[in-house]
C-alpha cells in the first residue's frame, strides 16, 4: 500500500523529524563504510589473509568503492528524476547490501575488490538522493538543521564501525574483520525495508504532476488538517515555479550547463573542497596515522574509536547554528581551524619529540571536530538548497560525483604519500583549507532561510525567467532581505487567486475536511 494513502500516525515535525532520521541511514552506511575499512586494514587477521598487502593495495581496496560511487552518482540524477527519491532510495540499499555480502563472504583480493566496488555504486544513489529527498520535504527554516542532524547520522556510522573494529580485533580469527564487514548488511536492508514505507517528495510528485498526492504529502508534513491553508500555499509555490521551468522546455544536463553554470560550479566544489581539506585522510587512515605517530596495532584503533566520539559530538552545534549564524561563516570558521590542526600535525610528526603521539592525537582531535561542525555537513546541504527543482537531482549529482571524484583520489594517494612525503602530507591539505575559506569569502552567498523555490533571487536568475505574479505564492519570501522567522502568510482562499486556473482549486475542495476529520479521513470521504 502506497504510504501517502495510509491512515497518518505521524504528521508535522514528528513526521519530519521522523523522516530525516530514518533517511540517514543512507549517509550511516557509507559512513560505517569509512570506518569499517580503516579499522580492519590495521589488523593481523586481515593483513594475513590478504598476504600482507602494499600500500598500493590497501590504497586500491580502500578508494575503489569510490570507482563505483563516482559512476552510479552520475548516473543518479537521472535515475531518482525517473523512479522518484523514495525508489531510487530502495534501490541504492539493496545495490549496497549485495556489495556488502560480497566483502563478507569474500575468498581473496579481486572478489574483495568486487564487492567493494558494487557498494559502492550503491553509496553513490544514496549519497545523491539522499540530501536531495531531504531538502524536499524541508521547510526553509528547519532545511540547515535536518541536512545537519543527516549527516550526524554519517558520523554516527563511522564511530559505531571503529568501535565494532577495535571490540571484534580481540576474536582470533578472520571472524575479528568479516562481522564488521556484515554489520553494514544489516543496516542496508533497513533501509531498503523501510524506504518502502515513508512517503514520496512531494517536490518531485507535483514535478511528475501527481498533485494530488503531493499534496497529501504536504499537508502531512505540515500536520494532517487539509483545511490548513500553508499547506496550499506551499503547493501553489512548487506548482507555478514547476509550471514556469517548463516554459523552458529542455532539461538536459547541457542545458543545465549554460543556465546555471555558476550554481554548478558552486556546488562541485563544495564536495571537492570537503575531500580536499583533508578529511579522508584520517577517515579511512585514522589508525595509519596514529601508527605513524607512535600508537602501534590496537591503541591505535583505540585511539580512531575516541576520536570517533567526539567527532560526532562536534556535529551536533550546527544543528543549532545553521540556521542562526548561517552557511557562510561555519565554513569559512572551520576552513581555519582546520588548517591550523593540519599544519600543526605535520609540525609534531617532523619535530618527532616524546610528546608527539599525544600531540597527533590532540590535533587529530582538533582536525575532526572542525570538521564535523563545518565542511562535512554544509557540502551535502548547500548543492541541493541552490539547485532549481526541474535540475536538482542532475546538478546534485555532479556535486556527489565530484565528492567521490576527489574521494578516489585522496584515499588512492594517501598510502603512498604518508610513505614517500610523510609528515609533509598535513601541511599540504592544510593549504587547501586555507583556499577554501577564501573561495567562500568571495563566491558563496549565503542560503539560510531561503525557500528552495526563491534562489533565483540570490542568484540573479530572475531576470531571465517569466515575471512573477504578486499573487504567485502566500508562502514567505525571505529571499528579500527578511527573515522567515519573522513572516507571516497571509491568510487567503483557493479562489482568490486564478493563476493556477481551476485545477488548484479542484483540488483543493476534493482535499478539504469536515471538521474533526482526520487528514486521511478527508482523502478517502473525497475519493468516494
Amino acid at each position: 500500500m502506497n504510504p501517502t494513502t495510509q491512515r497518518a500516525w505521524l504528521v508535522g515535525q514528528p513526521l519530519l523529524y521522523s523522516i530525516s532520521c530514518f533517511a540517514s541511514l543512507g549517509v550511516f552506511l557509507f559512513g560505517y563504510d569509512q570506518g569499517v575499512m580503516s579499522g580492519i586494514i590495521t589488523g593481523p587477521y586481515f593483513r594475513a589473509y590478504f598476504k600482507q598487502p602494499s600500500s598500493v593495495q590497501i590504497g586500491n581496496m580502500v578508494a575503489i568503492l569510490e570507482v563505483g560511487a563516482f559512476v552510479t552518482s552520475l548516473a543518479a540524477g537521472r535515475i531518482g528524476d525517473i523512479l522518484g527519491r523514495r525508489k531510487t532510495l530502495f534501490t541504492g540499499a539493496v545495490v549496497f547490501v549485495a556489495g556488502g555480502a560480497l566483502q563478507t563472504f569474500t575468498n581473496g583480493y579481486p572478489m574483495m575488490c568486487l564487492g567493494r566496488i558494487i557498494s559502492g555504486a550503491g553509496v553513490g544513489l544514496l549519497s545523491t538522493i539522499v540530501p536531495i529527498y531531504q531538502s524536499e520535504i524541508s521547510p526553509p527554516n528547519h532545511r540547515g538543521k535536518l541536512a545537519c542532524i543527516e549527516f550526524t547520522g554519517n558520523i554516527i556510522g563511522y564511530t559505531s564501525s571503529v568501535w565494532t573494529d577495535y571490540f571484534c580485533s580481540f576474536i582470533d580469527s578472520d571472524l575479528s574483520w568479516r562481522i564488521p564487514l556484515s554489520v553494514q548488511c544489516i543496516i542496508g536492508l533497513i533501509l531498503a525495508v523501510g524506504s518502502l514505507l515513508i512517503p514520496e517528495s512531494p517536490r518531485w510528485l507535483i514535478d511528475t504532476d501527481k498533485d494530488e498526492e503531493g499534496m497529501r504529502v504536504l499537508v502531512a508534513l505540515h500536520g494532517g488538517n487539509p483545511a490548513d491553508l500553508t499547506a496550499l500555499d506551499e503547493f501553489r509555490e512548487i506548482k507555478e515555479n514547476v509550471e514556469r521551468e517548463r516554459l523552458i522546455g529542455d532539461r538536459s544536463y547541457a542545458a543545465m550547463w549554460r543556465r546555471y553554470k555558476r550554481r554548478i560550479l558552486l556546488a562541485m566544489s563544495s564536495q571537492a573542497f570537503a575531500q580536499l581539506n583533508g578529511i579522508n585522510v584520517i577517515s579511512y587512515y585514522a589508525p595509519l596515522v596514529f601508527e605513524e605517530a607512535g600508537w602501534i596495532g590496537r591503541n591505535a584503533v583505540l585511539m580512531a574509536g575516541i576520536n570517533g566520539i567526539i567527532y560526532t559530538l562536534s556535529t551536533i552545534p550546527t544543528w543549532y547554528l545553521v540556521d542562526l549564524w548561517g552557511r557562510r561563516a561555519i565554513l569559512m570558521s572551520g576552513a581555519i581551524v582546520m588548517a591550523l590542526a593540519l599544519f600543526a600535525t605535520g609540525w609534531w610528526m617532523y619535530v618527532d619529540l616524546p610528546q608527539t603521539p599525544n600531540a597527533v592525537v590532540i590535533c587529530v582531535i582538533i582536525f575532526n571536530a572542525a570538521f564535523g561542525y563545518s565542511w562535512g555537513p554544509l557540502p551535502w546541504l548547500y548543492p541541493p538548497e541552490i539547485m532549481p527543482l526541474t535540475i536538482r537531482a542532475k546538478g546534485v549529482s555532479l556535486s556527489t560525483a565530484t565528492n567521490w571524484l576527489f574521494n578516489w583520489i585522496v584515499g588512492e594517494a594517501t598510502p603512498v604519500l604518508q610513505d614517500v612525503i610523510e609528515w609533509r602530507l598535513y601541511p599540504m591539505h592544510g593549504f587547501f583549507c586555507v583556499c577554501s575559506f577564501i573561495l567562500v569569502f568571495f563566491l558563496y552567498p549565503e542560503t539560510k532561510g531561503i525557500p528552495l523555490e526563491e534562489m533565483d533571487a540570490i542568484f540573479g536568475d530572475e531576470s531571465s525567467s517569466d515575471e512573477e505574479s504578486e499573487t504567485s505564492s502566500l508562502v514567505p519570501r525571505p529571499s528579500r532581505l527578511r527573515d522567515v522567522d519573522d513572516e507571516q502568510p497571509t491568510k487567503r482562499t483557493p479562489d482568490s487567486d486564478s493563476k493556477l486556473g481551476s485545477g488548484v482549486r479542484d483540488l483543493w475542495n476534493r482535499l478539504r475536511s469536515k471538521p474533526g476529520q482526520s487528514q486521511y479521513e478527508a482523502i478517502q470521504a473525497s475519493e468516494e
